[in-house]
């Protein structure tokens, strides 16, 4: 647990909420039990209520606490899905793209078993709208219709936590993708590249599926795997 005098001044809200995440996460509170009071809180690092009041609607919000009304605050996980997330939005584009392949890879096999004919529709609708990009093209245009494709194809696995966990983690997928097309050193995988991925889940052939989004990711990989940290 983190030690009062650990708390710095600034900005008091953040550090208290560190400081509680840290104590749930070290086990000081375990899940299932209920926390110190507000005033006890304030007492521990030394600030004002309003500031526990709204470090504890932070995590509130973010699933690790449960106010009860009434009955005081409650763990609820030992771990923070935002704070998670800020984290995955903070990787480099080379730990980000290695992530995105293993989950669409996985998500891809899946798809080829799955997929309804709505789906290949979807699928195929976004791959038309999608195109290739070019330097001439609005990127932030692209980067919606690109992922509408990545998302069609998560959908397509009929796998409810996948595509709760992609539907999470795509905001950093476009945001990565802006920066990949920013440095505009290397193309972006091409629509030949993510029509193969299409083809092989229209042919329910889940092993080609899989090594499709790995051709299509690979190259991007690779070559960031190349430049210096």
């Amino acid at each position: 647990m983190k030690s009062p005098q650990a708390i710095m001044r600034q900005p008091l809200v953040n550090t208290v909420i560190d400081a509680l995440r840290a104590a749930i996460g070290d086990g000081s509170w375990p899940v299932g039990e209920r926390i110190p009071t507000e005033g006890e809180l304030a007492q521990l690092y030394n600030v004002g209520r309003n500031t526990i009041r709204e470090a504890v609607r932070v995590l509130s919000h973010s699933g690790m606490l449960e106010v009860r009304q009434g009955d005081g605050t409650w763990v609820r996980s030992v771990l923070d899905p935002a704070e998670i997330m800020r984290q995955v939005d903070k990787s480099s584009l080379r730990d980000h793209f290695e992530l995105q392949c293993m989950i669409e890879s996985e998500a891809a096999k899946y798809a080829a078993e799955r997929r309804t004919r709505e789906d290949l529709t979807a699928m195929k609708r976004a791959l038309k709208l999608r195109g290739d990009y070019s330097s001439g093209r609005d990127m932030a245009e692209f980067v919606t219709l690109d992922s509408r494709f990545h998302q069609a194809l998560v959908e397509a696995s009929h796998n409810e936590a996948m595509r709760a966990l992609y539907h999470y983690f795509s905001v950093s997928v476009r945001h990565h993708i802006e920066q990949f097309l920013a440095l505009n050193l290397f193309p972006e995988p091409n629509l030949q590249a993510h029509t193969a991925v299409y083809e092989a889940i229209a042919a329910r052939d889940p092993q080609q599926a899989q090594m499709a989004v790995r051709q299509m990711l690979t190259p991007t990989i690779n070559y960031l795997a190349q430049l210096k940290p």
